[in-house]
């Protein structure tokens, strides 16, 4: 899971956290997340324990240091650097989600899903698009596919909803494509 530790400036945000929170725990699948407890990384973190769910947070020792890691999670690594956390979170988790965030959020979710095209995994990769927040991203990237920098096959690897029910049901029947070769 890849979102903000800060919470946005619309409480859609923090609802649709709560409601992924909800779903992750009725399909029992367990939660692996940056290891902070504020933002809508500490909403959804603590909306899936407060469930029963179990949730496992990575964090960089140096934010540990600035007190920001969450206390009462099932499991909290606790790794060397940001990459130490990238490579922990990629292999700890069947599947990734974005939610809104900010720099880290994006760089986090295109670099997981550049990843997938380059087949060091088959994961499925989606946005939560809560109110439309993703939408500039989808034209980017569709702009992108348009102007032939990206392959319509691996644009398609970035799977989009704005419900997390729907969003899991597209994991759930997502197949990696299989692209020789990933440029045009």
């Amino acid at each position: 899971m890849y979102c903000g530790s800060n919470s946005g400036g619309r409480s859609e945000y923090t609802a649709a956290a709560q409601d992924l929170a909800d779903v992750l725990v009725r399909h029992e699948l367990e939660l692996v997340y940056g290891g902070a407890d504020m933002g809508i990384m500490g909403v959804i973190a603590d909306a899936v324990l407060e469930q029963g769910g179990k949730v496992h947070g990575v964090i960089p020792q140096m934010l540990c240091e600035k007190e920001i890691a969450h206390q009462g999670l099932t499991e909290l690594h606790v790794v060397a650097s940001m990459h130490a956390r990238k490579t922990m979170m990629a292999a700890l988790s069947d599947g990734f989600i974005a939610m809104p965030g900010g720099f880290g959020t994006l760089e986090e979710i295109i670099e997981i899903v550049t990843w997938g095209q380059l087949r060091f995994h088959d994961k499925p990769c989606g946005l939560l698009n809560t109110e439309g927040y993703f939408d500039h991203l989808l034209a980017y990237l569709d702009n992108a596919s348009a102007e032939g920098f990206l392959r319509k096959e691996n644009r398609d690897m970035l799977l989009c909803d704005p419900d997390p029910a729907g969003l899991i049901r597209r994991f759930e029947r997502y197949a990696a494509p299989h692209v020789e070769k990933w440029t045009t």
